[in-house]
């Protein structure tokens, strides 16, 4: 059985939020980045994205989602180092399940190079 998303208003209760200087920050990325953006759309899609997701899980669920070569192209086309531009855990990273395993699991590089397997939670509900 599939475990239930919890309520809409207990996620937005959950949901980061920036201040006047940080969201001004984040706007001028963005605007950087579409202005001297060259190259594929859906490669300014995708960072674009990044950006915008990156503080409500944080960037060490980012390292565990992407590769370190997309992060790295992510990076360039923001002109950011994730690592810098957000958190750690971000107010909802524990929405990820595999961020969550490799927590319980304890050694989070081991689980982002791949020398310790992590089950998809639909592997794990069926």
């Amino acid at each position: 059985m599939m475990n239930k998303i919890p309520k809409y208003e207990e996620n937005l209760s959950k949901m980061m939020t920036r201040t006047l200087e940080e969201s001004a920050d984040l706007e001028r990325v963005e605007r950087e980045a579409i202005a001297n953006f060259k190259g594929q759309l859906t490669d300014l899609e995708a960072a674009l994205g990044v950006l915008r997701i990156g503080g409500h899980v944080g960037w060490r669920v980012l390292v565990l989602v992407h590769n370190k070569r997309t992060l790295r192209k992510y990076e360039e086309i923001l002109d950011i180092k994730f690592k810098e531009f957000f958190p750690d855990e971000g107010p909802s990273y524990e929405r990820s399940f595999g961020y969550m395993a490799a927590k319980k699991i304890g050694n989070f590089w081991k689980a982002v190079s791949g020398e310790i397997k992590i089950a998809r939670k639909k592997e794990i509900d069926s």
